[in-house]
């Protein structure tokens, strides 16, 4: 309280010496004075009494113009988003052929590494349709070659807290277009035609391989021949974590002459293609896209976002970038996320359009003022954090799931409100005797002085979005002084409010547009994210954060207007009626409605485990079905549908045990740590996994060297755990380095296409012991099913999207 007083003070002195040093004796006091001598007007009339002469703004006028200002900067933002590009059909390009390659290759239905719908019945499809286009292209001045490549690789990569990918006769399709005279720079466009189990995958990532169909065929038929070469990649294992594409990249002899990738993806089912990466370097390539492409769409923003490492996923980009040290540009569809990866990712979801577009005292109250606003956001922020804490423990989290507004009702309205609440205690406490108009300029300058400094920040980082702060200083920065004699003689009119807003349209409506791409990303991605981070405190944090950075320069008007009173009122009894509603459960995470679904996703396996002594020795097995949730509810919601799934049965991570002693298939018991185990009759697979220590020797150097052989379907992976004071020197893996772990574990994903030879590998480990787990994992064929998962799958209510197979956990010490 003393801090606060003593600022009141000085901020008061100082007014009251300009007052003293400009105003003669015999002057009339300021409210008495024309509303053109603001020189005598330091000093208001006393809390709550207006200005004569100068005009302030009615609640009811800052409002209304705030709420309309707002609208229809969201408004332009649908519109830029939603409009996509269309022309008419001409003979160079015609989205209705794409669309039937599309509809052609998710026919097949899910299309995982290694069954045959990925490796032979989409690859005929592909390698008939480029015949295709080789013969009607034949008298033309094009060659067109194809290349079917099956590499085999392995490699370390820091995803997903970094591991090792091992893959084997993985399918590529490498068709390269050329002059017939023949080309040596050429251009990789890249595809990927293989899919995750259980969903069709028609935006992750067939559109973009019949989009690439497309291309090749009207790029071949020119008539003009082409300066350079376009090499298009139909890449058959990028959900296997980029293993094509380090293939093609590493070994592929066409990969030397590529000079730069374009990456065609999707995080999304729709809407506008985004170039969200670029690079490394090489601006010649962004200059390039952003002549060619009809209305570029691209976010440097998000460029920085996704390679921060907060979004789990990745692409091929980060094999050419990082392996091929080419430039390129990733572009994805990034609109309803909600359905990525789920059974609902089919091909009529995916519009046809979008085929188609493919100084003194002063800087002494400017700092008091300052430390307002950030006092305000820091209060707005943790308060809001608070109402999503309680939300989560009243076990009503993602509520907003299937209603996003809804967060925007509760925590926005939450987040303005408090800041609302704040400032107007700032104005008629603080600032209770300070004429409204000076306080109005200072928070303005305040606003601009925040924005300056993200601005030096960004620009010290060499970040590229530093564009963003620029736009926030240079456009209001220009507005205010354009109309700074206006709001000198005539105060807050009406008509000074109408032109300030314009003046921040540009600025506001490029804010917005990346606020609505930043929810549009991370809202589906917290349905995906794990059961360990709270998701509403994550929206939450969004919410505030996109309230902070909208308010900025609105605080100006906070300090213009009459009242703040009604505005207050109506906010805290939105939050409330929201807060009730919330907490009775009225809004239901999760939707089944075909047009607009909103699936709870759901892993289940069901896996026999086999644990084994130091001598070979079966010590004990077991076999259950082990089920996953990947958001934060867990089984809550599934609980009443199902009840025997119920905390009775939920699992706990014995820390002697690789991985927990479960089969995981990706690296990520660190964001699924709640999980459940189910008994269940044993399941025997046809094609069972063999696994067998064929070598054992010291070293010269007194290390152990193990070597092994495994043979089994298609995806397997293996963990590594060394016990106390052992330690692994070496393996067989990548540049024989093992340097990727987490928390002393050591995971390799292994998958092979069709036909593979046994994989074998070594470990060299130091004096002590170590526990080796292997576990197979059957996505297709008849071994995928058990009468067991049959009878629970239909169980789960119509809105749980649940990905199931069959799966074995054998574990080893040596």
């Amino acid at each position: 309280m003393s801090v606060t007083m003593d600022g009141g003070v000085d901020g008061m002195e100082l007014l009251e010496r300009r007052v003293k040093s400009r105003r003669p004796v015999s002057e009339a006091p300021p409210w008495e004075q024309h509303s053109g001598e603001r020189d005598g007007g330091e000093r208001g009339a006393g809390k709550g009494k207006p200005e004569a002469g100068l005009q302030q703004l009615s609640e009811a006028a800052a409002v209304l113009l705030l709420g309309l200002f707002v609208c229809a900067q969201w408004a332009l933002v649908q519109m830029s988003v939603h409009q996509l590009l269309v022309g008419t059909q001409t003979g160079e390009f015609s989205s209705e052929r794409a669309r039937k390659h599309l509809e052609h290759i998710t026919s097949v239905g899910p299309r995982p590494v290694g069954s045959v719908e990925n490796e032979v019945l989409t690859v005929n499809y592909l390698l008939q349709q480029v015949e295709l286009v080789q013969a009607e292209s034949a008298a033309g001045p094009h060659a067109v070659t194809v290349d079917v490549q099956r590499p085999t690789g392995s490699f370390s990569i820091d995803f997903l807290g970094g591991f090792t990918s091992y893959y084997d006769r993985v399918t590529n399709i490498a068709v390269k277009l050329e002059p017939k005279t023949g080309a040596q720079h050429f251009m990789l466009a890249n595809c990927h035609f293989d899919s995750v189990a259980n969903s069709p995958g028609a935006s992750d990532d067939a559109v973009s391989c019949a989009v690439m169909l497309e291309v090749l065929r009207s790029m071949a038929n020119l008539s003009t021949p082409l300066t350079h070469g376009v090499i298009f990649l139909f890449n058959g294992a990028e959900e296997n974590v980029l293993q094509a594409s380090h293939g093609f990249i590493t070994q592929h002899p066409w990969a030397k002459q590529v000079r730069a990738f374009v990456n065609l993806e999707a995080a999304g089912v729709g809407g506008k293609e985004v170039v969200f990466q670029t690079g490394p370097e090489n601006p010649w390539l962004v200059q390039a896209y952003v002549h060619a492409a009809k209305h570029p769409f691209a976010s440097v923003v998000g460029q920085e976002v996704f390679q921060s490492g907060i979004i789990p996923s990745d692409t091929d980009f980060r094999i050419y970038r990082d392996f091929g040290n080419i430039p390129g540009i990733d572009l994805a569809f990034i609109e309803n996320g909600f359905i990525y990866h789920t059974k609902y990712d089919t091909p009529d979801r995916i519009h046809t359009d979008s085929i188609q577009r493919a100084g003194g005292r002063y800087v002494r109250d400017l700092a008091y003022a300052a430390c307002v606003a950030l006092l305000s956001w820091f209060i707005t922020l943790l308060f809001v954090l608070i109402v999503a804490l309680l939300v989560t423990l009243m076990g009503r989290s993602m509520f907003w799931y299937s209603h996003f507004y809804t967060s925007v009702c509760l925590y926005g309205s939450a987040a303005v409100g408090k800041m609302l609440l704040i400032h107007t205690l700032a104005k008629n406490l603080y600032y209770g005797n300070v004429r409204r108009l000076d306080l109005g300029e200072l928070f303005f300058d305040v606003s601009l002085l925040l924005w300056c400094c993200v601005l030096v920040y960004l620009t010290q980082q060499g970040l590229c979005s530093a564009y963003v702060p620029m736009l926030m200083v240079a456009f209001p920065l220009g507005i205010k002084l354009l109309l700074s004699s206006h709001f000198k003689h005539k105060g807050a009119s009406v008509s000074y409010a109408v032109l300030y807003l314009l003046g921040l349209a540009l600025p506001y409506v490029h804010l917005m547009f990346l606020i609505w791409v930043v929810f549009e990303i991370f809202t589906p991605i917290m349905g995906r994210s794990g059961t360990e981070i709270p998701p509403d405190v994550v929206l939450a944090s969004l919410v505030t954060l996109a309230a902070i950075l909208l308010s900025s320069f609105f605080m100006h008007f906070i300090y213009l207007a009459r009242s703040t009173k009604r505005v207050l009122a109506a906010l805290g009894a939105g939050f409330v009626v929201m807060l009730i509603l919330v907490s009775c459960g009225l809004f239901f995470p999760y939707s089944a409605d075909p047009t607009s679904p909103r699936p709870k996703r759901v892993i289940i396996q069901h896996t026999v485990r086999t644990f084994h002594d130091l001598d070979g020795s079966v010590e004990r097995m077991d076999s259950g079905l082990w089920i996953n949730s990947f958001d934060y509810t867990g089984m809550s919601h599934v609980t009443p549908h199902i009840p025997e799934i119920n905390d009775t049965i939920r699992t706990r991570c014995p820390d002697d045990l690789p991985f927990c002693g479960f089969p995981w298939f990706l690296p990520v018991k660190f964001l699924v740590k709640k999980n459940w185990y189910m008994p269940a009759p044993t399941v025997s697979p046809k094609s069972p996994l063999e696994f067998t220590l064929v070598s054992k020797q010291v070293t010269e150097w007194g290390a152990v060297k193990l070597g092994f052989e495994a043979k089994g379907p298609s995806h397997m992976s293996l963990y590594l755990l060394p016990h106390a004071g052992a330690s692994l020197s070496g393996w067989s893996f990548g540049d024989g380095t093992p340097q990727f772990d987490l928390n002393g574990e050591y995971f390799i994903f292994y998958s092979h296409g069709l036909d593979a030879p046994t994989w074998k590998f070594w470990l060299e480990i130091q004096v002590g012991m170590i526990s080796v787990a292997i576990s197979s994992h059957y996505f297709f064929g008849e071994d995928r099913w058990s009468p067991q998962l049959h009878s629970l799958l239909e169980k789960f209510p119509d809105w749980a999207f649940t990905s199931s197979w069959v799966s074995t956990y054998n574990m080893y010490r040596y």
